[in-house]
């Protein structure tokens, strides 16, 4: 049964949402959909209280780090963490309470070619259960057939690594989740990638988190339904808390209050 999890994203050390394929280094910045006047700890707190469980807290680039951290302090143990995750630092950011570690870019070499000796070697050194690999992606359509491939540097480079079922299977042996971003919808609250999600919830063989284009209740339900139930979604730009008109924050805690028989 797709159920909602939580986000808190940082860029420069603020809660934002931004859309996702503004995210670079250029001198205008990325567009801001909404930038919070609350501290990361103050979101923490809410979904701690609501005991939202899954959710996760991205670090958008460089110096989110102390924000992070106040936001996993608030909750330990409640929240996963992304952004600049390696092999140095894994074991460091569990301990100071993210549930799990979120790797992305790390997974790759500069050139974008996938290594997945990193991977394995991460599941060594952390255990496989404490990892949730990012496998966010940007469509690659091609000829008429529907493709995405993942991206890593803020979902700025396509790297070698497609989104199959193949791909799914494989990473799964050493990893305990999925989280991903379809980064071509991301923030634009216009609506879900819909045949990504039905690939993903196709396959449906570890948990699996999708973000991306919600804009109300009925993309939920797509969710639902075209993924059979198997994938779990986050609702950012959309949601009241984060300045959205779309979602309110009170409709998802119902939404995951339904029993599994509710259509």
């Amino acid at each position: 049964m797709t159920r909602f999890r939580p986000c808190i994203d940082l860029h420069d050390g603020q809660v934002k949402q931004i859309v996702g394929g503004t995210l670079t280094d250029s001198a205008e910045g990325p567009k801001e959909n909404f930038v919070s006047d609350r501290q990361p700890a103050w979101f923490a707190e809410l979904y701690r209280d609501a005991q939202l469980t899954g959710g996760h807290v991205i670090q958008l680039g460089a110096g989110n780090s102390a924000a992070a951290r106040e936001a996993l302090s608030a909750w330990p143990g409640g929240m996963q963490i992304g952004g600049g995750i390696n092999i140095t630092n894994a074991a460091e950011w569990l301990e100071a309470g993210a549930s799990e570690v979120i790797v992305t870019s790390w997974l790759f070499d500069q050139d974008g070619r996938f290594r997945e000796d990193r991977l394995r070697e991460l599941a060594k050194e952390v255990g496989r259960e404490n990892i949730v690999v990012d496998l966010s992606c940007r469509s690659t359509k091609q000829a008429g057939e529907a493709g995405w491939t993942v991206a890593m540097n803020r979902w700025q480079t396509l790297t070698n690594l497609d989104i199959t079922s193949a791909t799914l299977e494989t990473l799964a042996e050493w990893c305990g989740e999925y989280l991903i971003h379809a980064a071509d919808v991301e923030g634009l609250c216009q609506g879900i990638d819909g045949d990504l999600v039905e690939l993903l919830g196709g396959w449906a063989g570890i948990p699996m988190t999708y973000a991306g284009g919600v804009a109300g209740m009925e993309d939920l339900q797509l969710v639902q339904e075209k993924s059979g139930g198997h994938l779990d979604v986050t609702v950012g730009s959309a949601l009241d808390i984060f300045g959205g008109s779309g979602v309110t924050f009170e409709e998802l805690l119902a939404w995951n209050q339904r029993s599994p028989e509710t259509p």
